[in-house]
């Protein structure tokens, strides 16, 4: 083979390689794991459903404790028992042992510190066999049962949306903040300056 032959093969070879290896890259920084499917800006929307501690995101609406416990009968009794006392799910209701007892029981009116977030998590993760399938009325009627079975509201009186951000749940004050520093009492959030 002829010297300009040879490195005419060569310099053809070494193209190939190098748009090979540029085909290579493009692909490798546009490459997806490919599962599931994209999802659209409007059905991400959909989906935040998030009720903070604070109230925020808390839907408008009402509770009733009967309704709640007929809705519980049906949903709820099949794992929790038939008035919250535990089955094959936690007790919810009725707490004997204090949560620094070695067998604590950890019910909604012993453990829980914020009545929006037994909202929240009741819509989002309940029942266990259709999570996010309750309504936001059907979520106000049974966290208005499940409140009332830990003493926390009445019979007759509508769970309001108000109601549930105003509720003072017994361990409030029983976890430990260990991400961020917990503001003092004291300090009103919307008028204190920035740092503080």
């Amino acid at each position: 083979m002829s010297t300009a032959r040879r490195a005419s093969r060569q310099a053809g070879i070494a193209l190939l390689l190098g748009v090979a290896m540029a085909a290579c890259a493009a692909e490798e920084r546009s490459a997806s794991p490919n599962l599931g499917e994209p999802v659209d800006p409007q059905t991400l929307l959909a989906l935040d459903r998030t009720v903070f501690p604070d109230g925020a995101g808390l839907p408008e609406g009402s509770g009733d404790v009967s309704a709640g416990e007929t809705l519980f009968a049906q949903r709820c009794a099949h794992c929790h028992g038939a008035a919250g006392e535990g089955g094959s799910a936690p007790e919810l209701a009725y707490a004997q042992m204090p949560l620094d007892s070695e067998w604590p029981d950890q019910t909604i009116g012993s453990y829980w510190p914020y009545a929006t977030t037994v909202f929240d998590f009741l819509r989002r993760a309940m029942p266990m066999e259709a999570p996010g399938s309750l309504t936001d009325e059907e979520t106000y009627h049974l966290t208005a049962y499940l409140l009332h079975l830990n003493g926390l509201h009445e019979r007759g009186t509508p769970l309001t949306r108000e109601a549930v951000i105003a509720l003072r749940m017994p361990n409030r004050d029983g976890f430990r903040w260990v991400d961020v520093q917990k503001p003092p009492p004291e300090v009103d959030r919307a008028t204190a300056p920035a740092g503080d």
